[in-house]
């Protein structure tokens, strides 16, 4: 296998297996701390917001700099 496959293949493989492990985790985040995983996910979905806006603010100014060239 070629390394750009291999990567395509790790990618995917994350993608699924990150999903997975965050809702295990806040299961047993309940089953331990009971409503404090509701802070728990709070969090994460801060953070994923904060993600989304990142990339979406990169791939604009990427575009804007691809029409000005």
């Amino acid at each position: 296998m070629s390394r750009s496959t291999e990567m395509l293949f790790s990618r995917r493989m994350l993608m699924v297996i990150t999903p997975v492990g965050l809702a295990i985790g806040l299961y047993e985040a309940w089953r331990l701390a009971g409503g404090l995983v509701l802070l728990m996910a709070l969090q994460i979905s801060v953070l994923a917001a904060a993600l989304v806006g990142l990339v979406r603010t990169v791939r604009r100014q990427s575009a804007q700099g691809d029409r000005k060239s």
